[in-house]
Order: structure tokens, then sequence, then C-alpha cells
């Protein structure tokens, strides 16, 4: 029996009787004393489980009058720690701007208790699994909670927000979706009374926010994936275009593993290159793909799309004249 299933009986022989004989913990778990007093001794300290010793009864019990955050009734084993603190590390790389700080920190705790329990290195997991962000964008954690709690709630909100393509400013009252996390960003989904369509809202352009006295408007998920995910990217609407993408040789097989929507299609041309379609509404985050790729990547088709980025290619050229 491992450490992790002695502590799940521990518990829930206490939590489940108004107290028990140390006698009786021994017998069940088929440990030796110093085992016993061993994890008793870690329940407290390392895992904060508030276990009392009843002198007049001879019995110990779990102390019900304090709060507890436990994950209660799960128990872990080392591998499994691993692996959840690497998520944590995951959630704090995706939390650049600090807005889920507070409610993170009791699960981070909770695991590192259950971790040192196991006899592991914490700090061995820190600064082996690194993720790095790529430009996250700070958002104000003030009106992220607020709009979290309008989410769950299902209230509206008043946001000010200052619009990313010309900076106007404008007061919205919105029917909160989802929050979703693209490209190291927070974005708002939300039904806008002032446009009176689905839009998405980039949360670090929220300027102020407000929980609104009225109930949401609920959008079905079925709706919101064919307004705001069939597009490319984050942007939404339905995807009216298909892009013909031809990547060389020395690009194909990266380009192959890659997913850049949902419904692309993708195959390896007879010369090695790999064409890859892709459906699309607007194009300014594609296009900024492609872009990336530098002469590696052709433009088949449309038309439109190719002359786009033909032209946006001459002109990042002319800015080094006749180098």
């Amino acid at each position: 029996m491992t450490k992790s299933e002695r502590f799940g009986i521990i518990e829930r022989m206490l939590l489940t009787r108004r107290g028990v004989h140390f006698a009786e913990l021994q017998q069940r778990l088929e440990v030796s004393r110093a085992t016993l007093h061993r994890d008793l001794r870690e329940l407290r300290e390392c895992l904060q489980v508030p276990i009392l010793f009843d002198r007049e009864q001879g019995r110990y019990r779990i102390d019900r009058s304090v709060e507890r955050h436990a994950l209660p009734g799960l128990w872990f084993s080392p591998a499994e720690i691993h692996a959840l603190l690497s998520t944590q590390q995951l959630l704090g790389s995706i939390d650049g701007s600090g807005v889920l700080a507070e409610q993170i920190a009791p699960l981070r705790q909770r695991l590192l208790g259950l971790l040192e329990s196991c006899g592991g290195d914490v700090a061995d997991i820190f600064w082996r699994v690194r993720i790095l962000g790529s430009a996250p964008r700070q958002c104000n954690p003030m009106f992220f909670q607020t709009i979290a709690a309008a989410l769950m709630e299902r209230r509206r909100l008043l946001l000010t927000y200052a619009a990313r393509s010309d900076g106007q400013i404008t007061q919205r009252e919105v029917s909160p979706q989802r929050l979703v996390h693209y490209r190291d960003n927070w974005y708002l989904d939300a039904w806008c009374h002032l446009r009176e369509e689905l839009r998405s809202f980039s949360v670090d352009a929220i300027q102020t926010a407000s929980v609104v006295d009225t109930g949401a408007v609920d959008i079905e998920e079925a709706v919101l994936d064919q307004v705001l995910s069939s597009g490319y990217g984050i942007f939404s609407g339905p995807a009216e275009h298909l892009a013909v993408l031809v990547f060389s040789i020395h690009r194909a097989r990266w380009v192959a593993s890659e997913r850049w929507h949902p419904q692309q299609h993708g195959e390896f041309l007879p010369d090695g290159r790999y064409q890859l379609c892709v459906p699309y509404s607007q194009d300014p985050e594609l296009i900024m793909d492609i872009l990336k790729h530098g002469p590696d990547c052709e433009v088949v088709a449309p038309a439109e799309l190719r002359a786009k980025v033909v032209g946006l290619l001459k002109a990042a050229a002319g800015r080094y004249g006749d180098e």
C-alpha cells in the first residue's frame, strides 16, 4: 500500500466517524506505530488536514470547525502529482499577467504538500518544466475577475472598450458567453447589445468593467462555434474563403504536422512540397502566419489574398531600399 493510499484511508476513516483509535488505524493500514505516527504528522503539517487527538476518548478525529480548501477524496501517486505540478506550471505561463494568481495559489500549495509528502523534490519541477509565452498583453486582474464573475453568474457586463483597429472608445453592454485564451492572450466572447451580434473582445483592451443587474442572454454553443470559431484564428464570421498555400520542401514536414484550422486539408505534392488548404473569413491573422514563413510559403489562391501578400512583401522589401 502506497503512502498516498494510506493518507486516503486515514482521512476517510476520520471523516466518516466521530473518532478512531490509534490501534484501529494501525490495524487497518497494517503499518508500524512509527509509520502511522509519521503519516499523521505529515497529514497535519504538509497537507493541513486538521487532525485532533481527543485525550478524554483516546481517539483521533477531524476538527470540523476548520474551513478546508482540499481536494476531497483525491489522492495521487508521485507520477500524477508531478503531472499536476507540470500543469500548474502551464497555468502559470498562461496567466502571464497574474489575473488568476489568487485562484491558483491554494491549488498550488495543496499540490506542493502532496509532492513533499511523497518525498519528491519540489524545486526540481520548476526548473525542469519551462513553458514560454509569446507576446502576452497585460490584463487588469480586477477587470478579469469581474468578467469571470459575470460569466459564471450569467449577468450582463457594462464595458468601456478601446478598439485595437482605430483606438475608438465605446461603451458596450454585453452578455458574456465564454472566456478564450488564444495565443497567450485572453478574449471574451459575448453578445454585444449595441451591435446586436456576437463579438470577441480583447480583455486587455477593456478599460472599465462592471456587472449589470440584468440576466445575460444565452447563445447556444453550436451558434457560438459557427460564428466565432469557423473563421481563421480569433476573427469571427463564417469561413467564406479557402486559402491554398504551398510550402517549400524545407518547410513541408514542419507545416504538415501543424494545425492551422479544424477543417484544413493538406497533402504532399509529387516534388516534395506541401499544399495546405485553409478556410477563413477575414485574412489579417492568416496573412501574419503566411508572412512568418517568408519565401517558403506561396499563396496560390484566392487571387485577392495572393495580391495582398505580394503587396506586403514588396512594401517590406522597399523599406530596405537598394540593400
